[in-house]
This record gives structure tokens, sequence and C-alpha cells, in this order.
């Protein structure tokens, strides 16, 4: 890492949201974030005030207050409102800065033209999950973008999960997958709980069961490295209780529609970066 970035960072946060927030907290748990000298601006009062009480870093008021403080800066504003922001910060601006974006869709092409040309851009798109140290997160650097730049941001996000660096026109597939990914998971984890309790089971213990589950039949795809098709097969006995509820999700076209999902959320994060 350059001599001029001692751990823990100070990273400036434009926009205080429910992403930046999980960062920030993911970070400082891993010590890579220092409180004290990282700050943080939004638009908003409320969540303004949200984020420093979750984080305990210093908010200010606007985002050229937070370049001048921070010479690495997180754009984590929605993609509709980053061009404002962009003309905010281009006079600011400065080499040292290294910007790194989580806008959903906003190439970086188009935060070149915002920002100027010459600025090291790097796009991220991580999820929540990064504030328990388990974000699934696609990154992509600008042309700009040095070796230490590149390397910084592979450690920033491996060190709140994992972190995979791809090629800018894949980011899109990373955010119907990943990026909103969380949701969808989310969602299975509450049906099965509801099941669970349309069976009898107590509603904190359902909804633990099924999280540990998920979280458990996860660790076994990452840790045995088995395909899940595999995996899948070893507990669907002949005649038995799985295959009788897989033969219920086939009915309802259960894989079709976590496809589709992807598909959906991926078609969106493209129409934000045309618009």
């Amino acid at each position: 890492m350059p001599e001029d970035r001692p751990f823990p960072l100070a990273i400036g946060f434009l926009g205080a949201g429910q992403m930046a927030t999980a960062l920030a907290g993911g970070w400082t748990k891993a010590g890579l974030l220092d409180v004290a000298r990282s700050r943080a601006a939004d638009p908003f009062e409320d969540a303004r005030s949200k984020f420093q009480k979750a984080t305990g870093i210093t908010t200010v008021n606007g985002n050229r207050d937070v370049a001048a403080a921070c010479d690495i800066l997180i754009l984590a504003v929605k993609p509709q409102i980053l061009p404002a922001v962009l003309v905010e910060l281009k006079p600011v601006v400065q080499a040292k800065h290294l910007v790194i974006s989580i806008a959903a869709g906003v190439t970086l092409q188009a935060l070149a033209e915002g920002l100027g040309t010459t600025v090291r851009l790097i796009r991220v798109m991580p999820n929540t999950p990064c504030l328990v140290g388990a974000s699934a997160t696609g990154y992509s650097p600008g042309s700009t973008a040095t070796t230490d730049d590149v390397e910084l941001v592979g450690k920033l996000f491996t060190a709140v999960g994992k972190a995979y660096r791809v090629t800018e026109p894949l980011l899109d597939a990373v955010t119907g997958l990943s990026g909103s990914g969380p949701a969808y998971v989310y969602t299975l984890i509450e049906a099965m709980a509801d099941g669970g309790v349309r069976c009898g089971l107590p509603r904190d213990v359902a909804l633990a069961l099924a999280a540990q589950t998920v979280l458990g039949a996860a660790k076994m795809i990452l840790e045995t490295g088995q395909h899940p098709a595999v995996l899948k097969d070893a507990v669907t006995s002949p005649g038995g209780t799985t295959i009788a509820g897989l033969q219920v999700l086939e009915r309802a076209a259960f894989r079709a529609a976590a496809m589709d999902a992807v598909e959906a959320a991926t078609r969106r994060a493209q129409e934000l970066g045309k618009k």
C-alpha cells in the first residue's frame, strides 16, 4: 500500500444510507477504518443522524467537506441523484483522491465524464452482509486506477467478505445476483419460517431453523466445492420427505422464478446506467 495510506484509513462517504452504514461498520470491525478521521454527508438529516449513531463517524453538511477531509471517497448515493453529486465534487476532487462508486448501473465512463478523465475510479458492487463480514462483492477498476488502488479495494472488500474482480460489463449481473440477492434470500427464509409456523413450530424456533439451514447449506457449497445439485441429491432419499417438497417447488417454477429475479434486477441496473 502507498505509504500515505496507513491503516486504519480516513474514508469519506457521500451518502449515509444503509449500504454506507454497513460498509462503515464492517470496516471498523475489521480495523481498516479510522472512525475519528472519517466523514460522511447526506442531504437528509435523519440519514445523517442514524449513520452517526450507528457508526460513530462524524457527519458534515456537504459533500465538499467530506472530500476536504478524506482522500478515499465512497459514492454511496442513489444512481438518480449521482449526477448532481458529481457536479458538486468535480471542482474539489484532486489527484490524491481515489473515488470508489457503489452506485448501481453508473458506468466508469459516466463517472469520468462527471468528475474528470484523470480521476482515479473504481466501480464496486457489494451487498449489505458486509456488516457481518459476509459480503459478496464484484469490482472493476477504471483505466486511471493504480495497482495500489486496486489492491486497496481488494483488501477493503475482502475484509468484509469475498470480493471478485470482474470486467465492467459484468457488474450489472453482479448487481442482479449478489447486490440484490440478500433480499431474495430473506424472502426465502421468511417463507420457510412461515411454513414451519403453519406446521406448528413456534415463530422464533421456525425463523432460527430456517436461517441456520440457509447458512449451513451455503457453507456446504463454499467449503466442499461441490455443485449444489450434488449436495441436493445427497439429502434426497427415494420416496422421502425432501423429494416431496422439491416436487412442490418444481411445480411452482421455483428455480425459474429465481433466475428471472436475477435477470430482472440486472436489466434494471442496465436501465439505471443508461439514464
